[in-house]
């Protein structure tokens, strides 16, 4: 298989360069770029399968770079910022990304973020393809595709990973800790709460009313599950 390739996209040289340096000792192929608009040039032509995006940019947005990638590819996004704040990472999950670190970093915790990203691209084993149906929702997991009354649901590479997750275990309770250690497959040493946040993303799409959530529904004091409409009372 051909090593995968990743663009980082910061202003900062020192960091760029540190990143670019240590994630081709790691063996992915790698561009680099200072701003948005010699960004989206190289990713043009190099065409990556990840995108490590730093959110302030001397002539971009960061989010607003993500949503114009992704609508040209299925590219994942790993937000490298120095935004701490909890409303900056929602609203980089709500804008498409897969994944958000905050600066100081380690080298160490960013490469198991990028490898823990690049293996949702992974061949879905023969138990894995069958399709899950559960009234007007439809999961594809070989096309990685969710439909809704035959829509296309646009969700990230992370959103549809916990989504087929939750709907192949349906009617058991997940805590937050398990869907991170089973959907995010790495030790996440950050907030639980960024599972809120994607299953918040995630009902917005497929949910008639988030208030009142009848798939994906919260356990109180404990966490989340997914209800097949047949058995929602």
């Amino acid at each position: 298989m051909a090593p995968a390739k990743i663009l980082v996209v910061d202003d900062d040289p020192a960091i760029r360069n540190l990143v670019h340096r240590f994630l081709t000792k790691q063996s992915y192929q790698m561009e680099s770029a200072e701003d948005g608009k010699s960004a989206m040039q190289v990713f043009e032509q190099f065409n990556p399968d990840l995108v490590i995006l730093d959110v302030n940019l001397p002539d971009a947005n960061g989010y607003s770079l993500c949503q114009e990638m992704q609508s040209r590819t299925n590219v994942f996004v790993l937000m490298l910022t120095s935004r701490t704040d909890e409303a900056d990472k929602v609203r980089g999950f709500a804008q498409g990304a897969d994944d958000y670190i905050t600066k100081p970093f380690s080298l160490v915790e960013l490469g198991g973020r990028v490898g823990a990203i690049l293996k949702r691209q992974r061949i879905v084993t023969t138990a894995e393809q069958q399709c899950l149906a559960f009234g007007g929702l439809m999961i594809d997991p070989v096309r990685r595709e969710v439909k809704l009354n035959d829509e296309i649901v646009p969700l990230t590479a992370l959103e549809f990973d916990l989504l087929h997750f939750l709907a192949a275990h349906p009617g058991r309770v997940w805590r937050r800790a398990e869907l991170i250690q089973e959907v995010w497959d790495y030790e996440y040493v950050g907030d639980q709460r960024v599972v809120d946040v994607h299953i918040g993303q995630i009902r917005k799409k497929i949910e008639i009313d988030t208030s009142q959530p009848a798939l994906i529904q919260t356990v109180r004091g404990v966490g989340y599950k997914f209800e097949s409409p047949a058995v929602v009372s």
